[in-house]
């Protein structure tokens, strides 16, 4: 294979330079930070209070930490989805969809995942309530009873650690009010079929308990359709029983949800200064299989010769496809994508006195999933390529900490963590494609050998992680103050899997009598006990101290400046699809990657002018990433039929240390409360990056084989930018609320190819453009929103995944929505 040479990304520089004049101007350019209540009589904004110190809440203003923080009523006013919805609001952080998936594939200042790999953390970490969740498939949470969600950029390896060089989002949900009993419900009807209904109820217990519930029940029909068409099948003289066939999909709706969603609360505080919280979580998501869009440009890919190529058209998501195949372990109509999470989770505050709080967090959350898929978004007549990835993962989470609130000049924050992660996995795998390829009757008996035969692959691994931390700040005089902190982190990792294999070979030889049947599910083949052939074994362990250092400057009460350097650190990881090519697992294959590490240089203004009527908050930023993991769809050679000759090129997802990243930007937050009832708020995000150094050897064979050098970074959108235009007045005896949206990403490499003569998958340019009328009535008992969403109809990308130089999957965004939600709210 020959290096690749660099690859460009095209841009028009008009539209970019437009970006920025419009969001620069002063009544434009204004923030989606603001985690703002009502609005005052005076004409100055509210103060925002951040959590991101772990002290107490602090000041966004004064705070040294590029955060954006929204209130549960500004995530409300968005109508989400789920919590991808939401990041919106902040610069150079997008949402990314997995082709094939509903899972969180967040990116802050170019670093994220663009895979679905369950061994590997995203550098983006996702924390609830203090509960750090490992595994981006169940990281998307739904937007239940919010309190607030913090969006914190850059490395945060110091106070929030856990593998979090590019950022965490830290949700926090509302605990139960004491003394209080209220009980609030609300309902939506949206296109598509969706249908949701939502109570929050909150009930006192006396003068120091409380007990609070939360359900979400939420169906839809899904926006796709299954529509793609196909053939004529191509005929290669091998005996292929549909050689010529054509057909298309049935026109019905993909990709529909139902999901229930709880948390269940309860709170005591026995006296003024001890605060102990009990809470219990579940999610039982019973949504359809996700489709794909086959996105198969022209040229030598293995579908378009088979006659399975993009369809022609306009609308993408008409055009959808899955097979809904049942049997052979896949149970798309029947289970489609079903995940089921529980968790259980104590906090506990303890005010010791006047100087100390002690805060101890301690929980388990359990999660199966069952996720049945056609990846080709191609419909039949065989399972060309469907699977059903199957898991169960347990994550036990301990975190104490001590927080200082001293007179003198100098507070701290120091604290212990444990995480132990357990996780096991198997994947199986029909492939009918390759009928078409190969004489499957004469070799196999059965010219539909590869769709009738599930191939399994399964791994399991152990993940264990402790760290001890310590932070604090040195207020110098009334204008200066130093801030440092460090953190030691101490992670092992087992991992244990075995190839792909035929479920007829899981015992060593092949036994024909052996089927998928009697195997049961997919997640059977990870008894290892029971089926020990090929299985390969592997663990690490990685220690490795981060630590941060910021100055910071407040000439006036209205100005404040900071300037951070700070390392972040992500531990090595394995990856879960390390054997897919069938042939046995080499141990250099087995290995995983070594850490990444981030050392980030930060400056950032703090400010506010018209009486405190306009804010504007700029940051500065430069990070360079060191043995960054990046991920690589290699092409491998595969031996599908057993007689020891590679007859077909395959996929594989691999990682490798191979690149040295550098990223820097400018980030502007803005507020300006131009009236009483007028608000304009807003962010405008640039960036820069590339791969300083991207050599990779894709096939372990001691020779570089791809050179992507220069290249930009994948999920590294050049511009982002986000308006709110808020407007409210009398109406009716109410007040009416107006909200409009604009929110636009660049074009941006999605994931690269190792692939020659293939491109890369992109996610496309957009702006989108969401709207929303609120009406309360003076009592206040009851409202009503009716809401629209991508009112331009854009047609976008949010993911691009391209398999080999077989074919290539796409996600795309929902198409112009409106709908209707309203709510009671009681007390007494």
């Amino acid at each position: 294979m020959q290096a690749q040479a660099p690859k460009t990304r095209c841009r028009n520089w008009q539209r970019t330079k437009l970006a920025l004049a419009v969001a620069m101007a002063p009544a434009l350019s204004l923030t989606g930070q603001a985690a703002h209540a009502q609005a005052s009589s005076d004409s100055r904004l509210e103060e925002v209070l951040v959590t991101a110190t772990r002290r107490a809440e602090t000041d966004i203003q004064t705070t040294p930490v590029a955060v954006t923080a929204i209130t549960g009523a500004e995530v409300d006013r968005l109508v989400p989805t789920d919590l991808g919805d939401v990041l919106v609001y902040a610069p150079n952080v997008v949402n990314g969809k997995q082709p094939g998936f509903n899972s969180a594939n967040f990116a802050i200042r170019g670093v994220g995942q663009n895979g679905i790999i369950l061994y590997f953390e995203n550098q983006v970490g996702v924390i609830v309530d203090d509960m750090v969740i490992p595994h981006i498939q169940t990281a998307n949470v739904d937007m239940l009873d919010i309190q607030s969600v913090e969006i914190l950029r850059g490395p945060q390896g110091t106070l929030f650690g856990k593998n979090t060089t590019g950022g965490v989002v830290n949700v926090k949900t509302n605990r139960p009010e004491i003394g209080a009993n209220t009980l609030s419900v609300r309902g939506q009807v949206a296109e598509f079929g969706r249908v949701e209904g939502r109570a929050v109820a909150n009930l006192a217990l006396g003068e120091t308990a409380a007990f609070r519930a939360a359900v979400m029940q939420t169906e839809s029909d899904g926006y796709y359709e299954n529509g793609a068409s196909f053939g004529p099948v191509a005929d290669f003289g091998v005996n292929y029983p549909l050689a010529g066939a054509t057909g298309q999909g049935d026109g019905s709706d993909l990709g529909g949800s139902d999901i229930f969603s709880g948390r269940f609360k309860f709170r005591w505080q026995p006296t003024d200064g001890l605060d102990i919280n009990l809470a219990y979580e579940m999610v039982r998501d019973r949504g359809d299989t996700p489709p794909s869009v086959n996105e198969t440009p022209d040229g030598d890919y293995v579908f378009n010769a088979l006659g399975f190529t993009r369809d022609p058209g306009g609308d993408r998501v008409k055009v959808a496809g899955v097979s809904n195949r049942e049997g052979a372990l896949m149970r798309m109509g029947s289970r489609g994508h079903e995940i089921d999470v529980d968790g259980l989770y104590l906090n506990v505050d303890w005010e010791m006195n006047d100087a100390y709080t002690l805060s101890f967090f301690g929980g388990r959350r359990e999660t199966d999933s069952w996720l049945s898929n056609t990846y080709t978004g191609e419909v039949g007549p065989v399972s060309l390529f469907d699977a059903t990835r199957q898991d169960e993962r347990e994550t036990t989470q301990f975190e104490a900490r001590i927080a200082s609130d001293l007179s003198g000049p100098f507070n701290f924050v120091a604290g212990a963590f444990y995480q132990e992660d357990e996780t096991v996995f198997s994947v199986a795998q029909v492939l009918g494609f390759v009928d078409m390829t190969l004489d499957s009757a004469a070799l196999f008996g059965d010219p539909l050998f590869f769709n009738n035969n599930p191939q399994v692959l399964s791994n399991a691994q152990d993940g264990e992680a402790m760290a001890i931390y310590f932070d604090g700040t040195w207020q110098l005089n009334d204008a200066w103050s130093l801030g440092a902190g460090v953190r030691y982190t101490e992670e092992e990792k087992e991992w244990t899997g075995r190839n792909q294999v035929f479920v007829q070979a899981l015992g060593g030889s092949f036994d024909p009598s052996f089927t998928w049947e009697q195997l049961g599910e997919p997640l059977a083949a990870a008894d290892f006990e029971r089926f020990p052939t090929g299985v390969v074994s592997d663990n690490e362990k990685w220690e490795e101290p981060t630590w941060r250092v910021t100055l910071g400057y407040e000439p006036t009460d209205d100005l404040y400046f900071y300037g951070t350097y700070s390392r972040g650190f992500k531990s090595g990881g394995y990856n879960d699809q390390t054997g897919t090519g069938g042939n046995p697992i080499e141990p250099i294959q087995a290995r995983p990657t070594d850490p990444e590490t981030a050392d980030s240089y930060e400056i950032g203004m703090r400010s506010e002018w018209l009486d405190g009527g306009l804010r504007l908050n700029l940051t500065g930023f430069y990070v360079i990433y060191d043995d960054s993991q990046q991920q690589l769809l290699a092409e491998i050679e595969a031996d599908r039929d057993g007689d020891g000759v590679n007859e077909s090129t395959f996929q594989e997802t691999r990682f490798f240390n191979a690149a040295e990243i550098e990223v820097y930007g400018l980030e502007l937050e803005t507020a300006w409360r131009v009236s009483n009832n007028f608000r304009i708020q807003g962010s405008l995000g640039w960036l820069e990056s590339e791969f300083n150094e991207f050599q990779a050897d894709t096939d372990f064979d001691g020779s570089i084989d791809t050179v992507l050098d220069g290249n930009p970074v994948a999920r590294a959108p050049e511009w982002t930018y986000n308006l709110d235009f808020l407007y409210d007045h009398r109406f009716m005896g109410g007040n009416l609320d107006w909200n409009l949206n604009v929110n636009y990403v660049d074009e941006a490499t999605y994931a690269y190819t190792a692939v020659p003569n293939t491109p890369d998958g992109i996610t496309d340019e957009r702006t989108l453009v969401n709207a929303a009328v609120t009406f309360r009535p003076d009592n206040g008992a009851w409202w009503v929103r009716a809401f629209g969403k991508n009112l331009t109809d854009e047609e976008y990308r949010l993911g691009e995944l391209p398999v080999a130089n077989l074919w290539v999957m796409s996600y795309y965004g929902q198409p112009v929505t409106f709908g209707i939600e309203g709510g009671m709210d009681f007390s007494w």
